[in-house]
């Protein structure tokens, strides 16, 4: 008997008193399990389902049809932004036109963290890309989701202490189940031919790569956008623009 993960979200257009209750109670006389729930986002009640038999959750999805006080608006099999939004009672800011694209706000880290956190997770190759001012929380959010996953994290480059441009890594910083953490910027304009031959390795790897400021990477490489499965944008409030030309000029500065 093999149990299977649902999600299922609902708008409530009148909360009367036992509303929970009762939606509860079909579940359990149809021996669905609840794993999880919680409100998402005003009006909209998100709920992680388990059961062994997916006739049911049709039953289910048709019965609640019925009802007057809601509208059943998700019933599929969960993705990781419907168990983040149940966990964390809202969904992550996705772009309408670039799906792949996901926005943050600073004082949304916890969320964040959480998302880099089960994106880890996933083995194999993977190219997320990390747009940003500087101080905004990109290099430690890419840190504390390694820590989330328990992976390790590995500099190929990078600006938290002070510039670093690596030209080889030690044998047990090339594991693949290590999260590569690679600043756009400073691999293309403080990079080195010994340097980019190592980040053409590092690409190369069936690994996890964390890269801040793809636009500047894309822009100085051989590398394009559809080499990225995930961009996502970090900014200190929703309003601010990300505008590379204000701090590019600092790095070549010190050169």
């Amino acid at each position: 008997m093999e149990y299977k993960q649902w999600y299922m979200e609902y708008k409530i257009h009148k909360n009367r008193p036992g509303l929970l209750g009762d939606i509860a109670s079909m579940l359990g006389m149809l021996e669905v399990n609840i794993l999880t729930i919680n409100g998402v986002e005003g009006k909209t009640r998100g709920m992680l389902l388990e059961t062994s038999d997916d006739e049911k959750i049709m039953l289910m999805g048709e019965m609640l049809k019925k009802v007057d006080n809601i509208t059943v608006t998700a019933l599929r099999s969960p993705r990781l932004v419907d168990k983040l939004a149940v966990r964390h009672g809202r969904y992550i800011d996705r772009d309408s036109d670039d799906r792949k694209t996901f926005r943050f706000t600073r004082d949304e880290l916890g969320l964040l963290v959480d998302f880099l956190g089960e994106l880890f997770k996933r083995e194999g190759n993977q190219v997320i890309g990390l747009r940003g001012m500087p101080r905004v929380g990109k290099t430690e959010s890419i840190i504390a989701g390694s820590v989330c996953a328990q992976k390790r994290w590995t500099f190929v480059s990078s600006t938290l202490l002070r510039q670093t441009v690596r030209s080889q890594l030690a044998e047990d910083e090339m594991n693949p189940n290590n999260v590569f953490i690679i600043d756009g910027i400073v691999s293309t304009i403080r990079s080195n031919e010994k340097h980019y031959n190592l980040l053409q390795q590092v690409m190369s790897m069936p690994s996890t790569k964390v890269i801040e400021h793809p636009d500047i990477f894309v822009r100085e490489s051989e590398y394009t956008f559809d080499d990225f499965d995930i961009i996502i944008e970090l900014r200190n409030n929703p309003g601010e623009e990300i505008l590379y030309e204000s701090f590019t000029t600092s790095y070549s500065d010190d050169l």
